[in-house]
């Protein structure tokens, strides 16, 4: 891992302090590679997996070139799904907050159309989304794009999987030619270098070399019968009884199936699957975050993008088809040097499915009966956490300030109580220790946020 500083590269002080209050020193193998040449103005194909601080490094460059006070749209970064469109649009937010006035817009389907075309008339410097819905306003003229000096596709690879390649197409003949363009991708097929030859002129391509380093990481393998695959993520969480954990599921049937065999048993789990609406999957995403929930039941494309800190476990209910999901996977615990668990489950008849990932790892892998382990009927511990949903967000001028105010004033709780706060859009999301969330749910209803009354609500979990 590299140790470059972040201050050996040409950016303003400002830019610089906000990158230490941040907790950003030095740059990761990525950064230090994509950093210079992006912001010599050079076109960029990056190779690196989620985790590997991709974003600051097609983010920083990307702020670079904005004109605050020309409220056109000038970046745009292209995302495969709405919650890595969402995660992006607040890591930049975070980048660009050295700058006063840099507006950031999302646009993905699952959301109101009319509230974005809103948003739009007020200007926005940078857009992040989804391909459909980017394409969806190019074609009702509520976005312009003849403004764009650089352009981004986030796990290009993974849009091409999905069917985009004629929405990026049509969107990227609506910017100018002598725009920038990054790539980041995860692999590098045929279908990239071709979109690269029409897209991008002579761009640097860097590789960097970031599998989960499996020495960190302590692989265990389970042989259970097919058809009882839920109760048998059961006992592993019963028996291994993680902070929190990651539940990976071939298909969303598994998903359902999974996560209603864990709350029957009074395990708090969450399930993330593509049928919800966006509402509901940026809020098990953030339940999940503010540790209101131990256990998140979800698919690889629902979960793609995805980057929780400090996760203790990953279980895969299905084993992968390919040893590149399985250990992009893994590579989710087991991070900055911390100890990682990797738990999986699998038939009998999907032993060759072992001796495939074995090809790819130093180590040799073998498998256990899941009967060998011991039993434990004691069901995992609640959530230190309760998260409350409060009415109102960024629309009506709520900042997390205003809502750690309100739940401390007066008979109110300790601010030792209070976790994370969340503010999105239309609805703000406060993590309270569990045995105050009542109290504090009383504080929320009874008292006022910026003069106000919100509707007030427990997520269950």
């Amino acid at each position: 891992m590299t140790h470059l500083r972040f201050d050996s590269l040409s950016l303003s002080p400002a830019q610089l302090q906000n990158l230490r209050a941040l907790g950003f020193e030095t740059m990761t193998d990525i950064q230090a590679a994509a950093l210079p040449v992006a912001l010599a103005g050079v076109d960029l194909i990056g190779q690196a997996k989620t985790g590997s601080g991709k974003t600051l490094a097609f983010g920083l460059p990307l702020i670079n070139k904005i004109n605050p006070r020309d409220f056109g749209a000038q970046g745009l970064v292209l995302c495969p799904t709405r919650e890595l469109a969402t995660q992006v649009a607040h890591e930049i937010r975070r980048l660009a907050r050295y700058q006063s006035n840099i507006k950031v817009v999302v646009l993905c389907g699952g959301q109101s159309i009319g509230a974005q075309i809103g948003s739009l008339e007020h200007g926005g410097h940078i857009i992040v989304g989804t391909p459909g819905r980017i394409r969806d306003h190019l074609r009702k003229q509520t976005l312009s794009l003849e403004r764009i000096s650089t352009l981004v596709l986030d796990e290009a690879d993974r849009m091409l999987d999905m069917g985009f390649i004629d929405d990026i197409s049509h969107i990227v003949g609506h910017t100018p030619a002598a725009r920038q363009t990054f790539f980041f991708s995860a692999t590098y097929p045929e279908d990239i270098r071709n979109l690269s030859l029409q897209f991008q002129r002579s761009p640097a391509r860097i590789k960097v070399e970031d599998s989960p380093d499996s020495s960190l990481i302590e692989q265990r393998f389970f042989i259970c019968h097919s058809g009882s695959r839920s109760k048998s993520v059961e006992t592993l969480l019963q028996c291994f009884r993680p902070d929190n954990a990651v539940v990976f599921c071939n298909t969303k049937d598994a998903v359902r199936d999974v996560a209603a065999q864990l709350r029957r048993s009074g395990i708090a789990a969450l399930a993330l699957h593509g049928d919800l609406e966006q509402r509901d999957r940026d809020q098990v995403l953030i339940q999940f975050r503010q540790q209101s929930s131990r256990v998140l039941v979800a698919t690889d494309v629902a979960a793609r993008g995805l980057d929780i800190a400090d996760l203790a476990a990953v279980v895969n209910a299905d084993i992968p088809h390919d040893p590149e999901t399985y250990l992009h996977r893994i590579g989710r615990t087991g991070r900055a040097g911390k100890q990682g668990l990797a738990l999986t489950l699998l038939a009998a008849s999907e032993r060759f499915r072992l001796d495939r990932l074995a090809d790819d790892q130093t180590s040799p892998l073998s498998c256990d009966a899941l009967e060998s382990l011991p039993v434990n009927q004691a069901t995992l511990p609640a959530p230190s956490y309760v998260t409350l949903r409060i009415a109102g967000g960024r629309k009506d001028k709520v900042r997390p300030g205003d809502i750690l105010g309100a739940l401390t004033r007066e008979e109110g709780v300790k601010g030792g109580a209070v976790g994370k706060i969340d503010v999105t859009d239309y609805a703000a999301f406060v993590a309270v220790e569990r045995g105050v969330s009542s109290r504090a749910l009383e504080c929320l209803i009874g008292g006022k946020i910026k003069g106000r009354k919100f509707k007030v609500e427990k997520l269950k979990n």
